[in-house]
């Protein structure tokens, strides 16, 4: 087996961000899903893993700032976070929700799957909204707190909800079920492709959506994959002093 094969979706994607849009060319999930084997995300697609390959061998290996995630300072990278995909979220869903009422509105009797996407999107609004607190309010807080105790040699208090591991594995159920209403959306909505008569509100509406999903894919990308993992390493650091 050779290197590339053995190397896991999420490790493509931390060591080089710019992988992400060839999975997304595909329609492998890189972030939730990215724990499974390049050679079995490309069965798992139905697609040829050669083809595969050659896509992620031809992506230019630059060392552009976006490619250095994995080398960020955990308080720097949570502010990152915070400052563009946690704003992303939250000044983009009013104006989807505008969209998704004005075409459901006009469209909804001839295409009842806008109905469905508007439920759909209402839902993950209330939930992204939910877990975005939770992150800025306390995990991300803690976080810092033990950068900042690591950093000045000080003491190490756990934290009051237990460990960062029980935080952590809630953040990341709710990225999958996040993850799951955007897969129902992206199915009802033929992957944000319009009808050929589609209005232009119609198509800023599916056009929005997309770009919603690749942000969040982006965004639960540097928390599971890059951001958890070290602070679960550096917690268990901490303790053991």
């Amino acid at each position: 087996m050779n290197t590339l094969e053995s190397k896991t979706v999420a490790d493509l994607v931390t060591e080089n961000i710019q992988t992400a849009h060839v999975f997304k060319k595909y329609g492998i999930d890189f972030c939730c899903g990215g724990g499974i084997s390049v050679k079995r995300a490309a069965e798992k697609a139905a697609i040829r893993y050669e083809d595969l390959e050659k896509d992620l061998l031809g992506v230019e290996n630059t060392t552009g700032r976006t490619n250095n995630y994995n080398s960020w300072k955990l308080d720097f990278l949570t502010d990152h976070i915070i400052n563009v995909h946690h704003a992303y979220v939250q000044e983009n869903i009013p104006l989807i929700y505008q969209y998704a009422l004005r075409v459901v509105r006009v469209h909804g009797s001839n295409y009842p799957e806008l109905v469905q996407i508007q439920r759909l999107f209402s839902e993950i609004s209330r939930e992204l909204r939910a877990h975005l607190k939770k992150e800025e309010e306390i995990l991300f807080p803690f976080i810092k707190k033990m950068v900042k105790a690591k950093k000045e040699g000080t003491d190490f208090s756990p934290p009051d909800f237990g460990t960062v591991d029980n935080r952590i594995k809630m953040m990341e159920t709710e990225h999958e079920e996040a993850g799951g209403i955007l897969r129902q959306i992206s199915a009802l909505s033929n992957k944000y492709i319009p009808p050929q008569e589609a209005c232009n509100t119609f198509r800023a509406f599916y056009a929005k959506l997309e770009e919603f999903e690749q942000d969040l894919h982006q965004h639960v990308h540097l928390e599971n994959n890059i951001l958890f993992p070290k602070a679960l390493n550096l917690e268990k650091k901490l303790s053991v002093v």
